[in-house]
């Protein structure tokens, strides 16, 4: 007989070795479960390891873990690239295509193609990209009735957000005025140089002064260079440069009497126009004058360049506008625009319309493609400064009124865009880069005006940019400097530097094969008459006959050595080719050439 304490005892053995007490199994419960959720969960499992089966080798071991059949992946919904509309494309398509006439083998023809395919891709990809721009451009919208010129400045600053609002300024500079303006590429610093020798560089935007100091002689004109820790400006006597704390660099004293500048950012050149009629081009990178010609126009104080071509335009007393270039010594166009002198000249951003403003109070367009007038308008006072901006906006100084005209070379305008009025006659004005401002210097100083819709919306970083760092400003100026491009590409026609000069070619391919293959020119040799019978006919006709063979023997000598030389320099470039399979670079003309 077992006592109490043993039975218990043994019950507790028998549940330690059990994991759990099993409840009794009742009618209802069934050993597989049927609901709908756990045949979900199955089918799931069945194709899960159907996955692992299908991307395991005999092994067993995983080929691919990404490796999904093609009846097991999803349905893109929407197959294939974006569609974009040919207007987007057209307008990110910067180049135009070339005829495939004359491609004489099928390597220039691969060539062809390839080069056709990165433009459209390149198109593509900037239409796609659209998307991701931060801003979007915008004009002044009024109702029926209302007109866009009576609003002042005062009332849109009122308008707008502070930062925008603070955009509106005026610098009172009443004793050494006027002044004359300019802003930087990247529409960041400002210049200001007034006629009585102050000038000042400010961060416009931080209103951060730069440097500021007077030059204790007259100023016609101050510009920007490359970048903005250069300027030069023309006083009295000669042009000198500065740096951006006020330190003279240089003086440049083959540029005097100047009275107007240009810069040519991508060919590092700095135009000048003088008092006595000289048109001058400098290169700021090697410190040379390019080219330089005597007009034979008389004063030249009526200057502007076409940012699409680096063509320089100059306006003359004589009411015509001559068009120059550093290759050549003579006008390439010359238009008479007006009946009196001409006071302002502009060319837009795409280098395709120019505005020319005189004294008798007309304002003209003309298409650059044509050289034909398209408008032109009776303004309330002859125009003594023009200035287009990226957008289109054209804005002029008519005495102490500025008017901002809109869509003045697509269409017949009725009325400006807007207005405003100074206090003293405007000098000079300029619309800022990437930003809805004029800038207008006067002869009490200078004023910021807010001009909506006037600047590009988005800036290309690659280009000009605002933001930059001082590191990226050395990389971008080296770069350039690396990319620049010769004065002699400069031409009417932008399209003419990807183009091959046939009849060039074709005169330097002949001279070439008539060196290789020269032919002995005729022998005028005659022998001197000799006595004794050394002058009878076989004799005479011997010497003559042996002179013509020295001559001929001379020739093929130097033919011979000139196919030497040739063929020397074809195995020289095969070589060169077989050696430099990597891709070239534009630091690859630093390194040391082994003769």
């Amino acid at each position: 007989m077992e006592t109490h304490m043993e039975k218990q005892s043994k019950k507790i053995q028998n549940k330690k070795g059990k994991d759990r007490t099993q409840t009794p199994k009742r009618y209802f419960d069934n050993d597989e479960k049927t609901t709908q959720e756990n045949l979900g969960k199955e089918e799931d499992k069945k194709l899960a390891d159907e996955k692992i089966l299908l991307r395991t080798n005999v092994q067993g071991t995983e080929k691919d873990p990404w490796f999904i059949p093609k009846r097991l992946r999803k349905k893109d919904p929407f197959p294939g690239p974006a569609p974009i509309s040919a207007a987007k494309i057209k307008k990110y398509t910067k180049s135009k295509k070339a005829k495939p006439d004359g491609i004489k083998n099928k390597y220039a023809e691969h060539r062809y193609k390839q080069q056709e395919q990165a433009v459209d891709v390149a198109a593509k990809q900037a239409a796609r990209t659209e998307l991701l721009l931060a801003e979007e451009g915008g004009f002044l919208e009024v109702e029926d009735g209302e007109d866009s010129a009576k609003l002042t400045q005062y009332d849109i600053a009122n308008a707008v957000d502070i930062t925008s609002a603070d955009k509106f300024f005026e610098l009172h500079l009443d004793k050494f005025g006027p002044y004359r303006m300019n802003y930087t590429r990247n529409g960041r610093q400002l210049l200001i140089g007034g006629a009585r020798g102050h000038i000042a560089a400010i961060d416009w935007q931080t209103k951060t002064l730069m440097c500021e100091f007077n030059a204790m002689e007259t100023v016609q004109d101050l510009k920007w260079l490359h970048t903005e820790n250069m300027f030069a400006v023309a006083q009295k006597q000669w042009t000198y440069v500065y740096d951006n704390e006020g330190l003279e660099l240089h003086c440049l004293k083959t540029l005097d009497c100047v009275l107007r500048m240009e810069f040519l950012p991508y060919h590092f050149l700095l135009a000048t126009a003088s008092s006595k009629g000289y048109v001058s081009w400098l290169d700021i990178s090697l410190g040379k004058q390019v080219s330089g010609c005597v007009t034979h126009m008389g004063r030249l104080d009526v200057m502007c360049q076409n940012p699409q071509n680096a063509i320089i335009h100059l306006g003359h007393s004589g009411g015509t506008v001559t068009l120059w270039s550093p290759n050549v010594k003579e006008p390439l166009v010359r238009m008479l625009c007006h009946k009196t002198a001409v006071r302002g000249v502009a060319v837009d951003v795409s280098g395709m319309y120019m505005a020319t403003a005189a004294a008798d109070r007309t304002l003209k367009i003309f298409d650059l493609r044509s050289w034909k007038p398209l408008h032109s308008y009776k303004i309330g006072a002859g125009a003594n400064s023009l200035s287009f901006s990226q957008t289109g906006l054209l804005a002029a100084g008519l005495g102490n009124i500025v008017e901002v005209y809109k869509d003045c070379c697509a269409t017949t305008m009725t009325s400006p865009y807007m207005t405003h009025r100074l206090t003293s006659p405007v000098h000079s004005l300029q619309f800022c880069p990437y930003e809805d401002v004029l800038g207008v210097g006067h002869g009490h100083g200078f004023t910021s005006l807010l001009i909506p819709g006037c600047g590009e919306a988005n800036f290309d970083a690659m280009e000009a940019n605002p933001y930059q760092t001082k590191k990226q400003r050395q990389e971008w100026e080296v770069k350039a400097l690396l990319e620049k491009i010769q004065p002699e590409l400069i031409s009417l026609d932008a399209a003419e530097i990807g183009k091959v000069n046939k009849p060039a070619l074709a005169i330097k391919l002949d001279a070439r094969s008539k060196l290789l293959f020269l032919k002995p020119a005729k022998s005028d040799f005659e022998p001197k008459f000799k006595k004794k019978g050394k002058s009878k006919t076989g004799k005479f006709e011997a010497r003559k006959h042996g002179r013509r063979f020295e001559e001929k023997r001379e020739v093929i000598k130097e033919s011979q050595q000139l196919k030497k030389i040739a063929q020397k320099d074809m195995e020289e470039s095969s070589n060169r080719k077989a050696k430099n399979d990597h891709p070239k670079s534009a630091l690859d003309r630093f390194k040391s050439v082994k003769s």
